[in-house]
């Protein structure tokens, strides 16, 4: 390998959970929280069980642009009748602040190993790594799949709260012996 690509949420942070900020009575909270994830309506939290046919196309590119990604969340999320319409837009909010995220306990331990973090900003072209010696570690097939149609070698985690997932990202270094013996 000359170069391992991460995707961010899901792999090395994940989002806190609704539940654990959400401020509704205890059983409707325990109810919208599990209803909002099954929808797939919380940015770095599980896939939606199913995209509705008519967020379908904006599900497909919300990566493409912020605008698209908050349209995409806000709409699955709408799917879900809260108390409090702004409640919406305010579980989109909650995960763009550094503190709404945990990283993974493997997370600095691997990071630290491999070269540069600048890693997760440049493509394979930009870094002038050959996709068929790059490693694309991430948590979603669909999304971080693609990169497996470039030639890049992908290993996938599971996108679990922090504390279910301690070592999950640990293998990979086993996947770039080079990388890993050097101490830079």
């Amino acid at each position: 390998m000359t170069a391992v690509l991460f995707d961010f949420s899901g792999t090395l942070f994940r989002v806190e959970s609704t539940e654990s900020w959400l401020r509704l009575p205890e059983p409707e909270l325990k109810e919208a929280a599990e209803t909002l994830e099954a929808v797939g309506a919380l940015p770095g939290g599980v896939a939606p069980v199913r995209v509705p046919e008519e967020l379908a196309g904006l599900w497909a590119r919300r990566d493409e642009s912020a605008e698209l990604h908050r349209a995409a969340y806000t709409g699955m999320s709408r799917r879900v009748p809260l108390p409090d319409p702004d409640l919406h837009d305010a579980l989109y909010a909650r995960h763009l602040p550094p503190s709404a995220w945990t990283p993974y306990p493997d997370a600095r331990q691997v990071l630290h190993t491999l070269p540069d973090p600048r890693l997760f900003s440049v493509a394979c072209a930009a870094l002038g790594a050959d996709p068929r010696r790059t490693l694309m570690v991430g948590d979603s097939r669909e999304a971080d799949g693609g990169a497996a149609a470039l030639g890049c070698r992908v290993r996938f985690v599971d996108p679990l709260p922090a504390a279910e997932r301690p070592n999950a990202l640990l293998p990979v270094l086993d996947l770039v012996p080079d990388l890993a013996s050097d101490p830079a």
